[in-house]
């Protein structure tokens, strides 16, 4: 099993990044997620309420990053670590957390774009932000912005099958490409949906080891274009059929980083995946 692509989406619910080689923080890959956009009450903003999320492609640099998005410049800031303090929520009923904020300059982008008012914040100590719920011993429970933990792995076998899936259904919206599902890492060579007896084991790719935690349960997001913006009813109708454990409709893996001495550790295109464990 190698590693076939790696993504980052520097703000929550923007565009992804692709990348070649990311480092491995305890909160994650290395510019992903440190940014969000909330609303007046400090509740974050994703394509569910703004599907022209997608248009705004965030490109992440050491020490800032620049938006950019249709009919509007190009703005560049700088990480505001002098900047306004405050606290924010990625959801309405999850903790709190320690942010700045980016700006007036940011926020007037925003309204442009968005048509409402809107602020950016940063999450400049991730350590001050938790993951919701118990983690195993030597995992992280660092995060950054993302939903509820720090990576999310997707198999290419899975996405075949389940596209084989829409194919034996005679279903209009398929094939579904990869970036409907918004991981940040994607692994080949794998059986399709192995990654579901991961969960609990330790994971090593490349450089990095992991903690399968859990398959992720999908939400309205998946069914959004990640190009046009435009909704449908794939892939949460045949994740339903075929995929539904409980209340959730699962792909993906949900995973936590595992502690470890030495020096800053790595993850690039073509390492080797393996289960430990």
């Amino acid at each position: 099993m190698r590693v076939a692509s790696i993504h980052t989406y520097p703000v929550k619910g923007c565009r992804r990044t692709d990348r070649d080689t990311a480092r491995v923080e305890p909160w994650g890959l290395d510019g992903d997620r440190r940014w969000l956009i909330v609303d007046e009450q400090g509740i974050g903003l994703t394509q569910r309420q703004h599907r022209e999320l997608v248009t705004v492609r965030a490109v992440s640099r050491p020490g800032g990053l620049t938006l950019d998005a249709p009919g509007l410049a190009p703005l560049d800031l700088a990480e505001p670590k002098g900047g306004e303090e405050t606290q924010v929520r990625v959801f309405r009923g999850r903790p709190p957390a320690p942010v700045r904020a980016a700006g007036p300059e940011a926020d007037d982008w925003l309204r442009r774009l968005l048509g409402r008012a809107a602020r950016l914040v940063w999450l400049g100590d991730p350590t001050g932000n938790r993951v919701p719920w118990p983690v195993p011993a030597g995992s992280g429970a660092e995060l950054s912005f993302a939903d509820g933990s720090p990576l999310l792995l997707a198999s290419t076998a899975s996405l075949d099958a389940f596209n084989g899936w829409l194919l034996e259904s005679g279903g209009t919206e398929g094939p579904l490409p990869m970036d409907r599902f918004r991981p940040n890492l994607v692994v080949s060579g794998a059986a399709p949906w192995a990654e579901g007896g991961w969960v609990g084991r330790r994971i090593r790719v490349g450089g990095a080891l992991f903690h399968g935690v859990a398959e992720c349960g999908r939400c309205l997001v998946a069914t959004i274009d990640q190009e046009t913006g435009e909704r449908g009813r794939e892939p949460l109708w045949m994740l339903a059929a075929r995929r539904k454990v409980g209340q959730k409709l699962l792909f993906g893996l949900q995973m936590t980083v595992r502690a470890e001495p030495g020096e800053a550790r790595t993850v690039s295109v073509g390492d080797t995946v393996q289960v430990l464990d």
